[in-house]
């Protein structure tokens, strides 16, 4: 799910659940915590005592998915560990699948696995574990290292039982989603739910997957199902992401508020809290989206997106040191392409040049690296690119992710591209499936519908090129520190309508 994620800083404990976490028996590792371990080989191991083992099994539920159904037991277990998991999934039934796992418990669990799978490597259900866990942390941390790890861990599960294997289908499109490959995501997805159609967990994944693509048609009876076998922060998030989609907002904002209400956590709060950030700024409403976004980091200090987004709505309402310095410590717990895009056409509307090539630069880097964990960013790549670095070298990379992803998104990031390349008429089919509101989607993006206007112009369709750039400005009067400022500018060079109408506008 697009989702807000937890940066490499322990997430906030939830109340009922403040007992530290044993230490391990064995010399600690001196490896940094966010250096993943060794892939595990046969060798003896120890084992933990029952109360780690607790922490580990409930973490391990989470991990693949809320409560714990499978049916193949650990087979070399003794009588003793088997009533102590089976504690413990009964404690993850009564209290509902935990949305967030600390980061250290997340290192328990991952230890725990390792250790059993030397000794038990024909367990196809801790291979799952330990794969779910792997994406976990990987996307946790930043540490795109561990998604080869997960997926190596998820098809060894998946090899030993192909048919049924609910753990590794899930843990596999959750790998998909974190490496922004939706179409692998509802794959596994949708095989997931074939195999355990009850199992709430994998809608939300499915949900995502399906938005990922544009297919809201898809995405809406995900929902239905998953709202007919749950309800709670998670559901009302994923309600109101979806109703966002269908351009809705009043409804997401209703969903999104219950969702807050109904969080469990202050981990889960700034969850909800961030989608209600985005969901304002969207609509224009710079100041609101500002307050929750410091209601998201004051129940998470430190949240990446929180900080991002913040200095979105600080740039928005002029309070650009503010918003550089939000920017900054932002990318200092997350370097994430996005932020640093968004950081560099800051500075470029300050005129500070070389700070924003710097940002381009870095953003460049950012998604090799990235990419060597199997992490896609062309779409934030094909935007820097169109707008700020070689446009065909843009076209050549959105052209891919639309044949990949089929998404609004990408349909506005292509045309523009083409834009960019001198092809207007290819341009703005993309740029009206950006903005169309059929097949289940509807949502209003001040910058997709700024990209239509100026292809319009481009064209001399100056009719609707007036009608789109207003309506930009209207949807978001600050939707970018670069292009809110040139719709307005456009807008004045184009001047009023002709008097009599819009008759022959397209010249």
């Amino acid at each position: 799910m697009p989702e807000s994620k937890p940066d490499a800083q322990p997430v906030p404990e939830s109340k009922p659940d403040a007992r530290p976490v044993p230490k391990p028996e064995a010399r600690p590792d001196p490896r940094p915590a966010s250096q993943p371990r060794p892939w595990p080989q046969p060798a003896s191991t120890r084992r933990g005592g029952a109360k780690r083992g607790v922490i580990a099994s409930v973490v391990l539920c989470a991990v693949v998915g809320g409560v714990c159904t499978a049916t193949l037991r650990e087979p070399d277990e003794s009588p003793a560990a088997r009533a102590t998991e089976a504690r413990a999934t009964a404690a993850v039934k009564a209290a509902g699948a935990p949305t967030t796992v600390r980061l250290r418990d997340l290192a328990a669990v991952i230890t725990d696995r390792e250790a059993h799978l030397r000794a038990h490597p024909d367990d196809v259900r801790a291979w799952a574990v330990l794969g779910s866990a792997y994406v976990e942390r990987g996307e946790r941390a930043d540490e795109a290292t561990y998604f080869p790890m997960a997926e190596k861990a998820l098809r060894t599960s998946l090899k030993a039982k192909p048919k049924g294997n609910v753990e590794a289908f899930h843990g596999l499109a959750a790998l998909a989603e974190a490496r922004h490959d939706f179409r692998a995501a509802r794959k596994w997805g949708e095989a997931a739910v074939a195999a355990s159609p009850k199992r709430w967990t994998t809608y939300p994944l499915l949900i995502d997957a399906y938005r990922g693509l544009g297919d809201h048609s898809s995405a809406q009876r995900a929902l239905r199902k998953l709202t007919g076998l749950r309800s709670g922060a998670e559901v009302f998030a994923q309600t109101g992401l979806v109703y966002r989609d269908s351009g809705r907002p009043e409804d997401a904002a209703a969903a999104l508020s219950d969702a807050v209400a109904l969080a469990a956590t202050p981990a889960e709060e700034a969850a909800v809290l961030l989608r209600g950030g985005e969901l304002a700024w969207e609509r224009g409403e710079a100041a609101t989206s500002l307050r929750y976004y410091e209601a998201a980091l004051r129940a998470a200090p430190g949240e990446h997106a929180a900080l991002a987004g913040r200095g979105r709505a600080l740039a928005a309402l002029g309070r650009t040191s503010e918003a550089l310095r939000a920017y900054r410590t932002a990318l200092t717990k997350r370097p994430l392409p996005q932020y640093a895009l968004e950081l560099g056409e800051l500075y470029e509307s300050l005129g500070l040049d070389n700070a924003a090539r710097t940002q381009y630069n870095a953003i460049r880097v950012q998604v090799r690296k990235a990419a060597a964990g199997g992490i896609n960013h062309n779409l934030v790549l094909g935007r820097l690119e169109a707008d700020h670095g070689a446009p065909a070298s843009a076209l050549r990379l959105l052209r891919a992710e639309w044949e990949r992803h089929p998404s609004a998104q990408v349909a506005d990031a292509l045309g523009w591209a083409l834009h960019r390349s001198g092809r207007n008429d290819e341009a703005i089919s993309f740029a009206s499936k950006a903005t169309a509101e059929h097949d289940g989607g509807g949502m209003r993006v001040a910058l997709h519908t700024y990209h239509r206007g100026v292809i319009e112009r481009a064209l001399r369709q100056n009719y609707a090129a007036r009608s789109h750039l207003a309506k930009s400005l209207r949807i978001n009067p600050h939707f970018s520190p670069l292009l809110a400022p040139a719709a307005k500018k456009a807008l004045q060079a184009m001047g009023e309508p002709s008097a009599g109408g819009p008759q022959d506008v397209y010249g």
